[in-house]
């Protein structure tokens, strides 16, 4: 099943280039995704295409209008009818995560991306259409386009037959809630660094065990908020405690003492 994706903004060229390039350019290719761009100035009905205005109760910047927004989601409704979600990226929204990519990519139903700019988007827009608000982090940027690419880029890449490595999604930062390991490739030294022994060794099970070793170990020292409440397997807890005991011992020769 195709994931049909609708990006509904006032600047269409800050998108149509990402979509264009890498990962969401061989999804369109295989018939993987579809992506459109709607410009939100193509639903105005006034000869100047108007589609922001000055805030009422006075204030700096301008505010995106409700009427083309509206439009622009109805001339969707209408082609494709009701099986659609609208998402707004928004720093009002939950957060948006791998689990969230999943679902959408899961779900496949046509998803439709307003994006606000300037000082937001007319609250209208929230009551009249109920869209679901995601947020990407907690900072401000100028629109909402990069965050819905994000969302995109982060969805698409979970289709089977996107990514041409099908394991490769599956071993990524996130997709087991954790870090990704060290990767390394060509040539085996670079100015006097060398790949770690074990990714030359031909060991498979070595290499899996050192991969799996060095994830945790990014997360612990990165990331222990992902660690927290995360059940361990027993092989997980073994290594965990390893590189707890080789971060100790580091600490101990340095003379900053044992990690608590």
């Amino acid at each position: 099943m195709i994931l049909r994706c609708d990006i509904v903004t006032l600047f269409p060229d800050l998108v149509l280039p990402v979509l264009g390039q890498s990962m969401l350019k061989r999804a369109q290719e295989k018939g993987l995704l579809e992506a459109r761009v709607l410009n939100l100035r193509d639903y105005t009905l006034d000869r100047h295409q108007v589609a922001d205005d000055a805030p009422y109760g006075g204030g700096a910047g301008m505010v995106m209008k409700a009427e083309p927004i509206f439009r622009a989601v109805d001339a969707l409704r209408a082609d494709y009818g009701e099986a659609m979600r609208v998402l707004m990226p928004s720093p009002q929204g939950r957060p948006f995560t791998q689990q969230v990519a999943e679902e959408l990519s899961v779900e496949r139903r046509r998803l439709v991306f307003v994006c606000g700019h300037y000082e937001g988007i007319d609250e209208r827009v929230r009551t009249g259409l109920e869209p679901e608000e995601i947020s990407i982090g907690d900072y401000v940027m100028t629109g909402g386009e990069l965050p819905a690419l994000v969302m995109v880029d982060a969805t698409v890449r979970l289709i089977p037959g996107v990514l041409g490595h099908p394991e490769s999604a599956l071993a990524e930062s996130f997709a087991d809630s954790l870090l990704d390991f060290p990767q390394y490739t060509r040539p085996a030294e670079v100015r006097g660094l060398a790949v770690p022994d074990v990714l030359v060794s031909g060991n498979h099970e070595a290499v899996r065990r050192w991969r799996r070793k060095e994830a945790l170990r990014n997360t612990w020292l990165k990331r222990p908020d992902l660690l927290r409440d995360r059940l361990l397997s027993d092989e997980d807890r073994r290594l965990l405690d390893e590189v707890m005991q080789e971060r100790a011992n580091v600490c101990d020769v340095s003379g900053g003492g044992r990690l608590s």
